[in-house]
């Protein structure tokens, strides 16, 4: 299996990433064209699905980064980690968890997210 460190890392670096040139490429690069979300606000699928949702999600939260909390943990294809979303210096008001299935490159092919912590 790929390296999960840099998965998780080029992931959550994805869902910061504000230039959307630059993150439609690492989009391309790091889903495969078939990807899927799925969390409990969003169902999308293919590229264009996942780069709108990351811009609804920079739009709704601006100013606000993703963070990893803790080591991601592994196993066969599947790769699950934690997640806060907010400002810098703050306590996050948004934390979850993702679980990644990968293909056999090493690219994300789905993804299920899991919100525990989320604004009123």
């Amino acid at each position: 299996m790929s390296d999960i460190k840099k998965i998780v890392t080029r992931y959550l670096d994805l869902w910061n990433e504000q230039d959307p040139a630059i993150r439609r490429a690492a989009i391309e690069e790091i889903f495969t064209a078939d990807a899927t979300y799925t969390d409990p606000l969003a169902a999308v699928a293919g590229h264009d699905g996942i780069d709108a949702l990351i811009a609804g999600a920079q739009a709704q939260f601006p100013g606000f980064g993703f963070r990893q909390l803790g080591e991601a943990d592994a196993h066969h294809d599947i790769v699950r980690f934690t997640w806060e979303l907010g400002p810098e210096g703050v306590e996050a008001p948004v934390a979850g968890f993702d679980v990644a299935v990968l293909d056999d490159e090493g690219r994300i092919r789905a993804v299920h997210g899991f919100l525990d912590k989320v604004p009123a």
